[in-house]
Formats: structure tokens, C-alpha cells, sequence
């Protein structure tokens, strides 16, 4: 069903052939910019984050092939605050606002799935929030790696976890609100525990329950691989 639903949302994008292609670690859409359409994402990830007046980068989400943005602004009219940035080569569909909001309003699936991913999201944001503000360095580090894992983690042969999106440590920091520093040193005494590798940018999560045992939130129970 969601494999259909991805084809059904990638037909309707593809018949108004306005593919873009982004380099990584590309500006596509910053605050303030009125977007020219929704952005079906193809192929690779893209970063949403903000900028505190401090200039510090805070990571919000992290969108993977299948999604598209910014339907805040398609569905609610709300200005765009929030930039976002091809994590990796980015190749996006574009569709006029007008014409998204119809095929989302005539098509329940498409508008349930969009729900159901919304609030998922949502709830997901939401813990990592509570562990990033009662959790200590390294909780923060395994809450956030824990939301990874929910939402990009493949098993491997061995039976191991991958979290199949390359991250620099200086990304894992924004997403805890930790600088680089701090963050590869919390990376590292995981490794050091054998709680993780790492590898190109990738992480391997060797021992799920013990990373879980170093967050104050539970997530494993709602892991689905």
C-alpha cells in the first residue's frame, strides 16, 4: 500500500516536469522566500533546520525520499521560516500549490498517509524534545541516534542496525542542540562501549538495547525494520 502510494504521489509530481537537481550541501528553499511550488523528494535526503540569532543551527527534521515540503505553507498559507538543505545529491519534482492541495483533498489515502506521516513525525520530535531537555550529553546523543534509527534503520546480515543516512558529527550535533565537539566526544565513548561504529558517515548500532538503556525516552517499541 505505501509502496503504491509513493508511485501514485511521484505520477502526479512527474506530469509537470520541473525536476531540480541540488549538489550536496545546497541551500534549495531559505526563510522568508515565498517557495515556487511543493517539492516532491526523489531522490536523496534534505535537512530542515533554523538559525538561532546566536547563529547556532538546531536540526528539525530530515526528510528521505517519498516526502514533500513545504505543505505548512501549501495547506495554512504560513510564511516559510525554515531553510532547507540537500544533506546529499538531491534530485526534487515540482508541482504548483494549487494543483498539490487538489490532488491531496481528492485522494484520502494520499491525505490519510500524509496525516499519518505528519504525526509521526510529530511524535517522534516530540520525545527527543523531552529527552534533549532532561537528558545529559550522552542521553542526548543516544535519544537522538535512537530517532535515527526509527526512522532510517535497516538490519544487516548480522542482524545489526544501520542507520542508512550519512551524517557528519557536526549534523548528529544540531540534532541534540550539542556542539561538534561535544557530540564526537559522546560518539566516541559509544564506540569505545561497542555500542556503535562508525564508517564513512554511517553508523552501526551493534547493541540497540543498550543505546536505548542510555536514553531517558523509550523508542525501541515502536521500531518496525
Amino acid at each position: 500500500m505505501k509502496q503504491s502510494l509513493e508511485k501514485l504521489d511521484e505520477n502526479f509530481f512527474t506530469q509537470f516536469k520541473a525536476a531540480q537537481k541540488f549538489k550536496k550541501n545546497q541551500l534549495i528553499l531559505g526563510p522568508s522566500a515565498e517557495p515556487s511550488g511543493i517539492f516532491y523528494l526523489k531522490s536523496g535526503f534534505v535537512r530542515l533546520y533554523l538559525v538561532s540569532e546566536s547563529g547556532k543551527e538546531l536540526t528539525l527534521n530530515i526528510f528521505k525520499p517519498g516526502t514533500y515540503f513545504s505543505m505548512i505553507w501549501a495547506l495554512n498559507n504560513t510564511p516559510n521560516i525554515y531553510f532547507y538543505e540537500s544533506l546529499t545529491e538531491v534530485l526534487l519534482l515540482k508541482a504548483p500549490k494549487a494543483e498539490v492541495v487538489e490532488f491531496v483533498e481528492s485522494n484520502p489515502s494520499v491525505l490519510y498517509d500524509l496525516a499519518k506521516r505528519t504525526l509521526s513525525g510529530l511524535d517522534g520530535m516530540t520525545r527527543l524534545m523531552e529527552a534533549l531537555l532532561t537528558g545529559n550529553a550522552n542521553q542526548q546523543i543516544a535519544s537522538v541516534l535512537l530517532v535515527l534509527v526509527r526512522r532510517f534503520g535497516k538490519k544487516d546480515k548480522a542482524n545489526q542496525t544501520i542507520i542508512e543516512l550519512p551524517l557528519t558529527h557536526r549534523i548528529i550535533g544540531t540534532l541534540a542542540g550539542l556542539s561538534r565537539e561535544s557530540t564526537s566526544l559522546e560518539l566516541e565513548k559509544l564506540t569505545k562501549d561497542k555500542i556503535i561504529s562508525q564508517k564513512d558517515h554511517l553508523i552501526l548500532i551493534k547493541d540497540l538495547k543498550r543505546l536505548e538503556d542510555k536514553s531517558p525516552i523509550s523508542f525501541i517499541e515502536d521500531i518496525i525494520f
